[in-house]
């Protein structure tokens, strides 16, 4: 397994772009250890792997951008405990690699809709952000869950649309605009929801609920 590591460490060093960390660097991700590959690469080279729960937590533990989000994309859901969900998360330091956690692996593991409630309520801006887009995908993909769930993630919406930090509101507006685009139901609570936050004296808030209402009072939407 260590020789396999050693294999997927030179191949990912290989495949290194100056050029696209400097354009990473526009676009607010940190590239203090990244090799600049693109995401489409990185999804070729997990076909190629197939999943590996045990390369995966070597790969992340190797602390390079790049071979993180590799991680998410190799590991397998089942096999991921809440300690690791905890470790990882502790880990973000960019955008871009929380949201690739979340979309590749965290919203398929059994302990989503609970990180989701308490990432949201943490201070520090990638956990918080994290939970808002696991709460985002959530809405796209667990297609079981009842409207209840969604329901208790709107409240939470409401309650922390004051933070005012790109990376939470940008996630907390993500969130709102994905629940009320699952279904007519959902579509009424979120633009109820936007409403109320609306009217919250914040900057933050406004334009959380200006933009959502937007998308979901939209007649493209409404067509759906």
């Amino acid at each position: 397994m260590l020789v396999r590591y050693g294999e997927i460490m030179k191949k990912l060093e290989v495949m290194s772009n100056q050029k696209a960390v400097e354009g990473m660097k526009r676009f607010g991700i940190n590239t203090e250890k990244a090799y600049g590959i693109s995401v489409p690469n990185l999804r070729k080279l997990a076909k190629e792997i197939g999943k590996d729960h045990t390369l995966a937590q070597q790969l992340w533990s190797s602390g390079i951008h790049e071979a993180r989000i590799l991680a998410s994309m190799i590991d397998d859901p089942n096999m991921v405990t809440e300690e690791q969900m905890e470790n990882w998360v502790r880990d973000f330091n960019s955008w871009d690699l929380c949201d690739q956690c979340c979309n590749n692996l965290f919203v398929y593991t059994r302990f989503a809709h609970k990180k989701a409630v308490e990432w949201s309520s943490r201070e520090e801006e990638f956990v918080k952000r994290a939970g808002f887009v696991l709460m985002a995908v959530l809405a796209v993909h667990d297609k079981k869950a009842g409207d209840e769930e969604f329901l208790e993630f709107l409240s939470i919406i409401k309650k922390e649309a004051e933070d005012d930090r790109k990376y939470v509101k940008k996630a907390v507006n993500w969130a709102l605009r994905q629940i009320g685009k699952r279904n007519i139901s959902l579509n009424k609570a979120a633009i109820e929801t936007a409403k109320e936050i609306q009217k919250i004296d914040s900057k933050s808030a406004k334009w959380i609920a200006s933009d959502a209402l937007r998308e979901l009072t939209s007649e493209k939407f409404k067509k759906c």
